[in-house]
Parts: C-alpha cells; structure tokens; sequence
C-alpha cells in the first residue's frame, strides 16, 4: 500500500515539474516570486499613490504563486485585484489561498496577460523579463491604454524614464521601478 502511495506522490511531483517546466519555455520566465523585501515596497508605493483610497483595479501580469497578489488583495480590500497566471500549479495555487483567505476582491485568470483587455486596469504590477517588458510597454502604446501606474519589480520600460526608482537593500541592489502615466 505505501508503495503505491509512494508512487502516486512522486507521479504528482513530476507532473508538477513537468508542467511548471512547460509553461517556463512557453512564457520565457519560471513563476518564480519576488523577493519579500520587493513585496514590502511595493505594498508601500501603492499605500502611497494620491487617492489610493478610491476604488481602483490592480492588475498583477503574472501572479504566479499568489505571493503578491494576494498580499494586496489583502491590504487592499477597497480596490478589484486582478491577477493574470498560464502556469497551472502555481494559479491553482492562488486560488486555492483566494478561498482560503475568502478574498472576494481577487479575481484569478488562468491567462496570458498579453491577449487579455487591460483597459480596466488602474494600475499594473510586473516581474517580468526584458522581452515581456518591451511587449508590454509596446501593448500599453498600442491599445492606448489609460493606466495610472505600473510598478516593475527588478525590469524596467524600454524608452522611457521611470518616475521613480528605489533600490532594495539586498544583495543585487533589486530595483522597483514606478512609472506614472
């Protein structure tokens, strides 16, 4: 019986890896979480946007494991948090900790954020890799959307000068960038 219990598990764990793996060669980026100190300034940029107490939509462009989104969902509960995430496990995740936490302002999409409507979107949040950056900045530029905000973790917008940029104490001086539209 164990044995097969034991079989089970590891056939989980490789189905597990084996689509995490999947979905790394397909997007270019493993759902890998931002730094704690990282989720800590971000929450504290957005505690300090003018009217952060008007309802406004958060839109995280690859949640991942829910480290962040979740974490404003939380801090935020006046604001529609959104989070966009292709990687099976790592949105099952989240939405698992969604009902958990009874999150009923957090919406999870099992989606590519690229072929999403971002119109709504107030402000966008982002750990991407510098290809995504550029074919972010070029979705912003081409569907003129109207977002406030966007805060990038680590990658900055090609082409244009962040508003503000703070670097993390930690050891590759992380940067966070801001950018106000």
């Amino acid at each position: 019986m164990m044995f097969w219990i034991g079989i089970l598990l590891v056939g989980f764990f490789l189905l597990v890896i084996i689509t995490i793996v999947g979905y790394t060669l397909k997007t270019g980026i493993s759902p890998m979480p931002g730094s704690a100190a990282a989720r800590r300034e971000i929450l504290r940029q957005l505690k300090i946007i003018p009217d952060h107490h008007q309802k406004k939509t958060i839109v995280d462009l690859g949640s991942g494991w829910g480290h962040l989104v979740i974490s404003v969902a939380r801090q935020f509960p006046q604001h529609r948090v959104v989070g966009y995430e292709l990687s099976l496990f790592p949105w099952l995740t989240s939405i698992a900790l969604k009902h958990l936490l009874r999150l009923d302002n957090l919406i999870l999409y099992r989606k590519d954020f690229f072929n999403a409507d971002l119109s709504g979107a107030d402000i966008l949040l982002c750990y991407l890799f510098p290809q995504a950056m550029n074919a972010l900045h070029e979705k912003i530029q081409q569907e003129d959307l109207r977002i406030e905000i966007l805060i990038s973790n680590c990658f900055a917008l090609p082409s244009r000068q962040a508003d503000q940029t703070v670097r993390l104490k930690d050891a590759y001086n992380t940067p966070i960038y801001l950018y106000r539209f």
